[in-house]
């Protein structure tokens, strides 16, 4: 098992507020396959990427508007941070630790 893979438990700082998430990545190499799902909804990763332990990714956005969010978090150890790029809203942070 890769160390970015597995299900975490995140918080990105959004302009509405604090928004929990789990993130559960399943790696292949370089690339990863999984989803988040919180408050806002469940949201399918298609095609991530996996630089060591960096992963990238995007997500479509459907509540409470549709939106692309394009994400970047970088693993250490059981800890994940990183940034969610959400259009005119800019970027928020994101943080969150192994389940």
């Amino acid at each position: 098992m890769a160390s970015v893979d597995g299900d975490w438990d995140v918080t990105i700082k959004s302009p509405m507020g604090d928004q929990k998430a789990v993130l559960t990545v399943n790696s292949d190499g370089g690339s990863f396959s999984g989803k988040m799902a919180g408050g806002l909804g469940s949201m399918d990763i298609p095609s991530g990427t996996v630089d060591g332990d960096t992963i990238s990714w995007s997500m479509d956005m459907t509540v409470p508007m549709p939106m692309k969010l394009d994400c970047t978090a970088t693993v250490d150890g059981d800890a994940i941070s990183g940034e969610v790029k959400a259009g005119a809203f800019g970027s928020m942070g994101l943080s969150g630790t192994r389940k």
